[in-house]
């Protein structure tokens, strides 16, 4: 594999563009002098994911709404239709009803729709009307009942027009279809399902809707997360789109039991970062760079959890800017020798800082020998960033950790870094120290019969320090060392 990264392969090849993520309200910050810049997520992780996807009339959106919800066949997932939100009509409108543009802001009841996903996100069942297009009315048919779930899909091509329905999102997917191709599924649509004469359509199409495209829809596309185009067709866009929520709903279940577990915001170049390094067939080069980047990113996540105090400075022009101090005692400590991988990067951001060693040897499961250790003398005055990269079964871990406390070091001066986690691991040290804090970028599937993380990346420290293929012993008689 070439030095370009997943996220241009899957541009070049599927034309799927990213405007990367902003998954809003999925942490909660809370700045307090004194403390760390971080705070306990709260309520907000209880919160369904809400995933808006908009775009013109026979863009492809309920293609797309269909095809994530078949692929999330074992999530609670429902849909949320912004058509089932039309006004009803008055009799004077009815009487004029192909002059009434359905392709206006106005024409939807947006304040019904708001309160709708309020009571949905806050987990209340709902009532949502069942709007008839026959009578132009929603009360003749009885409402469908929608039950609260991990998942809420609200689709409608003008969802994004209203900043108080997307701030509801936590995604937001705009479906992008050449206007060719949306008038021809328009008009083979209306003609052979509703049965109206080619005529009339055009007509409508030239009158309403391509001119509220233009002036009310495509204006949201600017607003999108993610824009998809050719919709449905694009399965290469939605596979990813679905890796990520349940990446996300993972998660958010671990963070709802263990306030004291971060898991830095994900974006495509992140996801694209972890694509390169987990693939087998990555070059021992691109694998130590996109570990690097990775690494740089969990290590400044990191150090944003370690206290603070205010500091002001003069500027050149003479002013005052009341800013923060870095917190000064600190150190890190690195399990040989994967954890070596992680030094550089804080070397990069912390100047001069001391580090650590601990060796454990690892025999299966339970059995953990301490073999060398080697930390600074006052490390019982300082913050600890404990560096690995993966954390497996948690039992080194716990090892770890409990010589740092033996040292004298608070449990809640304890950093762990690492870069993926096993949802065992997090539970084995999170239940032993509720009081450390552990930063990753991802948590994955879980582990199999040899204890090894899957999906996972490997032997870690063979695949960066380059001894899978020129030193075999050298890799077994570390392998056990490279998952905590």
């Amino acid at each position: 594999m070439g030095s370009k990264s997943v996220v241009d392969l899957i541009e070049d090849s599927s034309g799927v563009h990213f405007s990367g993520f902003r998954m809003d309200g999925l942490e909660a910050r809370n700045t307090e002098m004194g403390h760390t810049t971080t705070s306990t997520p709260g309520n907000v992780h209880k919160q369904p994911f809400v995933i808006g996807v908009a775009g013109g009339a026979a863009s492809g959106k309920t293609t797309v709404c269909d095809m994530i919800i078949q692929q999330l066949h074992d999530q609670r997932v429902v849909l949320v239709n912004q058509d089932s939100f039309y006004h009803n009509l008055s009799e004077e409108e009815l009487a004029q009803v192909h002059e009434y543009n359905f392709d206006h802001p106005d024409a939807f009841n947006t304040e019904q729709l708001l309160q709708s996903m309020e009571k949905l996100r806050h987990g209340k069942a709902v009532d949502v009307p069942n709007y008839d297009f026959k009578s132009y009315k929603s009360n003749v048919f009885p409402a469908r009942r929608v039950n609260p779930s991990d998942v809420i899909i609200l689709e409608g091509i003008l969802v994004f027009h209203d900043p108080r329905v997307r701030e509801l999102m936590n995604m937001k997917i705009f479906v992008d279809t050449d206007a060719d191709v949306r008038l021809a599924r328009r008009i083979r649509r209306d003609t052979v399902e509703k049965s109206r004469d080619i005529g009339a359509v055009l007509d409508q199409y030239s009158k309403f809707v391509k001119p509220a495209f233009d002036d009310f829809i495509l204006p949201t596309k600017k607003y999108a997360d993610i824009i998809i185009p050719r919709g449905g067709d694009n399965h290469v866009a939605i596979d990813l789109i679905v890796q990520h929520i349940r990446t996300k709903l993972g998660q958010h279940d671990l963070c709802k039991i263990y306030p004291n577990l971060y898991v830095i915001q994900s974006t495509f170049q992140i996801r694209g970062m972890h694509t390169l390094i987990r693939d087998s067939q990555t070059t021992k080069h691109d694998f130590v760079f996109y570990a690097d980047r990775l690494i740089r990113l969990v290590v400044e996540h990191g150090l944003g959890h370690l206290p603070f105090t205010e500091k002001q400075v003069i500027t050149p022009t003479g002013s005052v800017y009341t800013g923060v101090d870095f917190c000064k005692r600190l150190c890190g400590v690195s399990v040989i020798r994967s954890g070596e991988s992680m030094e550089n990067a804080l070397r990069a951001c912390c100047k001069g800082i001391k580090i650590g060693k601990i060796l454990i040897h690892r025999e299966g499961d339970n059995g953990q020998q301490l073999i060398y250790e080697k930390l600074p003398q006052d490390i019982s005055e300082r913050h600890v960033l404990l560096l690995d990269p993966i954390l497996g079964t948690g039992n080194s871990a716990v090892h770890a950790i409990s010589l740092l406390i033996s040292k004298g070091v608070l449990e809640s001066n304890i950093i762990f870094l690492n870069l993926i986690c096993a949802p065992q691991g997090v539970h084995v040290v999170c239940k032993r120290f509720p009081r450390i804090k552990i930063v990753t970028s991802e948590i994955d599937i879980g582990l199999n019969e040899d204890f090894r993380v899957i999906p996972g990346m490997g032997e870690f420290g063979d695949r960066y320090f380059g001894t899978d293929d020129d030193d075999q012993q050298m890799s077994t008689s570390f392998s056990s060392t490279t998952t905590v």
